[in-house]
């Protein structure tokens, strides 16, 4: 027994328990806590890049690209989200539309027979009062989000003496408690940060080649439209399917079957450049995840995690794996 107790791993699942508990006594920040990494990780990572093409002070090239980002970002918001909000509406009334309305084709209006059956249309009121509540709470996430830029713009500022001054607990009472914390600490920031970061650039470049493709086939609310597949892309595979959706029906309304067709089409080659070019070269080996391990994952996350976990599950389990050394195999 006293060898178990002063075994490595039995301090590592130990420790590693008391931060899970810890985290889950602070699940009403988690909001904050999960922004802030989130905001510091990858302004962290952009002003690396930067510091290697130009030769500035740190902190002024911290201050400048948060100045940057900021300005943009009100920018964008005072000058576009009048126009995003109002095609945004437009967009709920048109899938509405379609979703009361008889149509000739026989197989559609099974399936929205089917659909009523199984009382879909309470499944989109929850939504949109889920929806609804997010935006009527506007003024707490906007609180949040500003705590967390702020948060992370301090760490970063100060990130050389916060190092510097954390390496000092390597030396206290606490060392063996330290020492753990900093390999749970290295583990998370090498596979959390890195995967969130790479589901950011995947979400970006695939919002960027479907807005592309939409706007060819003559879409009509764009901006609505783009938002909903950015947000949808951070999750992984599921956010695809469930972009297909909102999207076939449009081309459905202002098309027919050919205009489904067509979207079909170009949302299976945007996603076979997904699959084929930008996973392999932004994820790790480790985050190659089979398909039913991935919806496993983000069923359970999302369960007991809501929206967050559709978005940091997979990242989550990819830490798991980590730690627990789950690696594939060189040699198949």
């Amino acid at each position: 027994m006293n060898k178990l107790l002063q075994s490595t791993g039995f301090k590592r699942i130990s420790i590693f328990v008391v931060i899970a508990i810890a985290i889950y006594a602070m699940k009403s920040m988690i909001n904050l806590i999960l922004l802030t990494f989130i905001f510091a990780f990858l302004m962290d990572r952009l002003v690396q890049f930067i510091e290697r093409k130009i030769p500035l002070n740190r902190k002024l090239i911290v201050v400048i690209s948060y100045a940057s980002i900021v300005g943009l970002l009100s920018y964008g918001l005072v000058m576009y989200l009048p126009m995003i909000s109002g095609e945004i509406t437009a967009l709920i009334k048109q899938l509405t539309a379609f979703y009361t309305t008889k149509h000739d084709n026989i197989v559609l209006n099974y399936l929205m027979n089917r659909m009523e059956e199984i009382k879909i249309s309470s499944y989109l009121e929850q939504g949109f009062t889920f929806v609804l509540k997010y935006f009527t709470d506007i003024s707490k996430i906007g609180l949040q989000i500003l705590l967390s830029l702020l948060m992370s713009l301090f760490f970063l500022l100060e990130k050389p003496r916060l190092i510097e001054f954390t390496k000092k607990f390597r030396t206290s009472k606490v060392a063996p408690i330290y020492s753990e914390i900093e390999f749970f600490a290295r583990k998370f920031v090498g596979t959390f940060g890195k995967v969130i970061e790479a589901q950011l650039i995947i979400a970006v470049v695939n919002c960027i080649l479907t807005t592309i493709s939409l706007w060819i086939l003559d879409f009509p609310q764009l901006g609505g439209l783009s938002i909903m597949i950015f947000i949808l892309g951070l999750i992984p595979v599921a956010g695809v399917i469930i972009s297909m959706i909102p999207l076939a029906i449009i081309a459905y309304s202002i098309g027919g079957l050919i205009k489904v067709l067509y979207v079909g089409i170009a949302i299976m080659i945007i996603h076979g450049i997904e699959a084929y070019i930008l996973n392999p070269n932004l994820m790790s080996s480790k985050t190659n995840l089979p398909v039913f391990y991935t919806f496993i994952v983000l069923i359970f996350s999302e369960h007991f995690f809501g929206v967050w976990g559709l978005i940091v599950g997979i990242p989550v389990f990819v830490f798991f794996l980590d730690v627990l050394e789950v690696t594939e195999s060189k040699k198949r």
